[in-house]
Order: structure tokens, then C-alpha cells, then sequence
């Protein structure tokens, strides 16, 4: 509840890398994650999502956990991950955290071959 009620880094980055996006954005759960990318280290991370409390928990977690991260270090985080730190998910919002991950598999796609 704590990520809901006080979610972290929320909103678009002013200066971003890249931009990944994940699910529907007439129906919800949709999310997107802005990525400053230096050094192929994620140096700065945020999220905006039309989406339920959990889904906007899972965003929330998932900054959290990037931040400071290598790509690889990143790209092995999984919705399992974003469950766990959240103490899991409502019957029913499990999907919450895969539209998550979706949203960062996005944007780390289109750095892989960066620098």
C-alpha cells in the first residue's frame, strides 16, 4: 500500500534514453517507463501508468529497483521480483507486475546495442 499511496518517481523524466510501454492504453493496465541511460547504467528512472493501485505499486517498486542498475543487472529482474518486494498482489492483479516488466523489456530492447 505504501507504494500506492506514496509512489516513487512518478511522472515523465525531463531528460530520458529511452521509453518503453507496455499494455493497453484504452483499457488499462498501460505503463510507461522513461530510462536515462549513461554508461550502460540506468542513472535515472520513472513511470507514469493508467492502470488500478497495484498497478501503479508495481511501477512504483520497479524504479525502485532499477535505479543505479546495469543494463544487465536490469534486464534480470522479473515480475516475480516486483511481487515479492511488494508482498504480493490481489487475486487478480498479478498481471500488474508482468505489464511492469513488459514496460522496462521495451525499453531495454532498444539499447541493447548501445555503448
Amino acid at each position: 500500500m505504501d507504494h500506492f499511496g506514496n509512489p516513487r518517481n512518478s511522472g515523465q523524466l525531463e531528460k530520458y534514453s529511452v521509453r518503453g510501454v507496455a499494455g493497453d492504453p484504452n483499457a488499462g493496465p498501460f505503463m510507461v517507463l522513461y530510462l536515462d541511460i549513461q554508461k550502460r547504467r540506468i542513472r535515472a528512472v520513472s513511470f507514469q501508468t493508467y492502470g488500478c493501485a497495484a498497478a501503479i505499486a508495481a511501477g512504483s517498486l520497479l524504479t525502485e529497483l532499477e535505479k543505479g542498475k546495469t543494463l544487465d543487472e536490469a534486464s534480470a529482474l522479473d515480475a516475480k521480483s516486483i511481487k515479492a518486494g511488494l508482498g504480493g498482489l490481489p487475486l487478480g492483479k498479478e498481471h500488474c507486475a508482468d505489464t511492469a516488466i513488459s514496460a522496462l523489456r521495451n525499453a531495454l530492447s532498444q539499447v541493447k546495442g548501445e555503448k
